[in-house]
């Protein structure tokens, strides 16, 4: 299986109460050679007794070595000797190989200077990799969307590793890894849709197109997959994409702002004007039908004129009475 991690190697190790009661046989069994060699004998057998004891008390050490614990969705990755050893999934304690080393890149010893800074003792933390579901936080970044405006896309990312052999052996640092891939991934996909429908100046506003803005979920399950392609090799396992900041740049952000607000200004009187159209029809169809005044084409024309001005205007219309005659 040397340099192949595509099958991962479970162990079933023997309890670590053997261990203990190993270390106890020898811590016993040492101790009371020297004592009995001290005590008892004489010359060499003194001598022979002596160094038995001695190595038996330092034989405690290889037991101990070997005891580990594995806590509930932890594993971990042993190797012996440069070698893959293989992987404790199953929560417990265990007595593995002394001379077998947990393997977690992504664990790094801490320096730790104590007494002035004469002194540096290196803090090593667990080599265990968590199986557990885990939230990657991905920073706000500019990227480019479909038409080359540049946005600012923010995410998070729900992963988990599945294979921790591949997770150590595959990549230098899955957790780095899993970061720049997110960054590549967000960047890759934002280019593939405008940030918001019409951006194009066009005008257009197809309701079936997709866009960064109005296609969330959608692009977010596209990154998820892309991702996900991307990790697998590495046994990490993403089970979901959420945008969480999605804005246009600022250099860029009041422009849009301008654009948006007259799209809207212009859609408002787009509606303004086919309500008052649709008075003015309504007027004059009242007016034929009851008879109430009698109107020629050039007057309809002023009446309509007149009523769309009052209707469509920004302010109040401020009323004239006309005392003569309409004639």
């Amino acid at each position: 299986m040397k340099g192949d991690f595509s099958k991962e190697k479970e162990l079933a190790p023997v309890s670590g109460m053997v261990g203990l009661l190993l270390a106890f046989l020898f811590l016993a069994g040492g101790t009371a050679a020297i004592i009995c060699s001290a005590l008892f004998l004489k010359g060499p057998a003194f001598g022979i007794l002596l160094v038995v004891g001695i190595l038996l008390v330092c034989a405690v050490s290889l037991p101990v070595m070997g005891l580990k614990v594995v806590a509930p969705k932890e594993a971990l990755v042993l190797v012996l000797f440069g070698t893959y050893y293989g992987t404790i999934r199953q929560e417990g304690f265990y007595l593995v190989n002394p001379f077998c080393t947990g393997v977690n890149p992504s664990v790094k010893s801490t320096p730790t200077t104590i007494a002035g800074g004469n002194i540096q003792l290196c803090t090593t933390f667990s080599k265990k990799v968590s199986l557990k579901t885990m939230t990657l936080n991905n920073e706000k970044q500019k990227v480019n969307d479909q038409l080359g405006n540049p946005v600012i896309v923010g995410a998070v990312v729900i992963w988990r590793v599945v294979n921790p052999t591949k997770a150590v052996f595959n990549v230098n640092n899955y957790k780095t890894f899993l970061s720049i891939q997110c960054d590549s991934v967000i960047r890759n996909v934002a280019r593939l849709y405008p940030y918001d429908i019409g951006d194009d100046g066009s005008g257009s506003s197809d309701a079936d197109e997709k866009t960064l803005r109005g296609s969330t979920r959608e692009v977010a399950d596209k990154m998820c997959y892309e991702l996900q392609e991307r990790v697998k090799d590495a046994g990490l396992e993403v089970s979901d994409v959420q945008i969480t900041h999605l804005s246009y740049a600022p250099e860029i952000a009041s422009a849009m702002l301008q654009r948006q607000q007259a799209v809207a200004i212009i859609a408002a009187r787009q509606k303004i004007v086919e309500g008052a159209v649709g008075m003015v029809e309504m007027a004059l169809e009242k007016l034929n039908e009851n008879d109430v005044v009698e109107l020629d084409e050039e007057r309809k024309a002023a009446m309509v004129s007149n009523l769309l001005v009052v209707l469509c205007g920004n302010k109040d219309a401020q009323p004239i009475v006309n005392s003569g005659s309409i004639y």
